[in-house]
This record gives C-alpha cells, structure tokens and sequence, in this order.
C-alpha cells in the first residue's frame, strides 16, 4: 500500500510538470517566433518478484514475469519547430523565416545567441538590433540619409540614399541552421543557445545550403494551438485526478489494515 501511494505520487508529479509545460506554451501563444514544447514520460524502476524464463518444474519455463513498477517520471521536453501562424505587421524592419533557421545575435557576454524573432529594430547609430538591443550579426548598418530599406529574400539589405536613383547594398543577412534544433537550449527572450546536442550551426545566405528564405514585411507567430493544448491540459487534469484517487485508495486499505482486531 506504501508503494501504490509512492508510485501514485510520482504519476502526480509528472502530470504537474505536464500543466507547467502546457502553462508556459498558452502564456506565449501570442510571443513572436515562440516554438511549443511537448513532455515525453518514461517508467521507473521496476520490482520483479518472478522472472520470465526461469524453470517451474521440468522442462517448462515461465513465459511471462511478476513484476511491479514504481510509477513515471518526466524524460525530456521535446520543442517542436513547426512554422507559426504568419502575421503582416507592413513594418519593413520586420523579416519572417520562411523555413530553417535563425538570426544570429550578439550577447552581451561576446556570445553567439539565435533566435527566430525577427522583429527587427535599430539603435541610435542605425545598427539592427533585436527588441532588447543585441546586434544582428553580421552586424548592418542603415545609412541615417535612407529613405527606403529593402531585405530581399536572399537577405541582402538594400536601401535608397538621398539624392540616388538605384539603391545600394549595405549588408547581408545570414542565417544558421542545426542537424539537431530540438537539442538547443532555450534561453528566454526569444533566444537559444547551441549545445553538444544541436551541433555547431551551420552558416549561410537565406535560399542556399537547406536554410530558409526571407519575406520582409511579415512576422512568423507562436506555433502554440489553443485547443490542442486545452485538450492536453484536460487530459492532464484528469491522470492527475485519478493518481490522486489512487493515493487515497491506497490510504483507506491502510486505514482498514490498521484497525483490524483480532
């Protein structure tokens, strides 16, 4: 009786981290470039009381064990990189990822961070830089006499100086890429960090080498499904509800044990 209610609490356990993760994708249904995580579950340790295979006499053998398990933990959360929902924002410093990859960013730490928001902004001295201010790298300046700017969808920044009839190229966006993007760590503000996991990230232009291309106008939304997830938080609540029948179950039998009388 002690172990169902250890076994059934580790099941409750679980299913709390499962409502966090589920928590945590419906706050961000609404943050630019959000990717949904999913919490994958794995069994514990498990008592065998009688092995499979063991002789019951003669010739015969046991073809199945008796065993108990100790309940579920959480193994990992897998972070999906699905394509969001596309937004038209008109804003000509805001580019969406049409596909695989990320900007790079410049930490203030002299580190490389990525990131799939591409709402970009520039700073007093004309450098486009994220919402918190960190760098786009390569780093591309916009001339302060620009009248337009122009990202092409191989990344290449144009603009139109005063005075000029052509516009002239002031910068090139790159993108990075990952054998293993699940594998990168999330770092909050929209950014990740590469890991053993990811591997390096490869470099490119937008359009060559399997990286994604640009479309500079729009923004690519959170990947997050409201009801999808609303139906994992409903199927949540209810393996929570029943491990926590099974802790009381499991306290009554002990109750009925303890007052047994002769």
């Amino acid at each position: 009786m002690i172990r169902a209610m250890r076994t059934a609490a580790s099941g409750m356990i679980a299913q709390q981290m499962n409502v966090d993760v589920v928590a945590n994708n419906l706050a961000n249904v609404n943050t630019t470039g959000f990717k949904r995580s999913s919490l994958q579950f794995q069994d514990v340790l498990y008592q065998q009381i009688k092995p499979a295979g063991v002789s019951t006499g003669g010739t015969s053998l046991r073809p199945v064990a008796l065993d108990v398990g100790y309940g579920s933990r959480p193994s990992a959360t897998d972070r999906l990189f699905s394509v969001g929902n596309i937004q038209p924002t008109g804003n000509p410093l805001d580019i969406m990822i049409e596909g695989n990859g990320f900007l790079q960013v410049l930490l203030p730490d002299g580190t490389t961070a990525f990131t799939r928001d591409g709402a970009l902004k520039m700073d007093a001295e004309g450098t486009l830089v994220t919402s918190d201010g960190y760098i786009l790298q390569p780093e591309i300046t916009i001339p302060d006499d620009a009248t337009n700017i122009s990202i092409q969808v191989d990344g290449r920044v144009e603009v139109l100086i005063v005075g000029d009839d052509q516009p002239q190229e002031v910068g090139q966006i790159e993108l990075a890429r990952f054998i293993n993007p699940a594998g990168l760590t999330a770092m909050g503000r929209n950014l990740f960090a590469e890991t053993a996991a990811s591997g390096n990230p490869i470099l490119g232009n937008p359009g060559t080498d399997g990286l994604a291309t640009l479309n500079q106008g729009y923004l690519e939304m959170s990947n997050v499904e409201v009801v999808e997830e609303m139906v994992k938080m409903i199927v949540a609540q209810r393996a929570f509800e029943i491990n926590s029948k099974a802790v009381q179950t499991s306290d009554q039998m002990a109750e009925l044990a303890n007052n047994m009388r002769r």
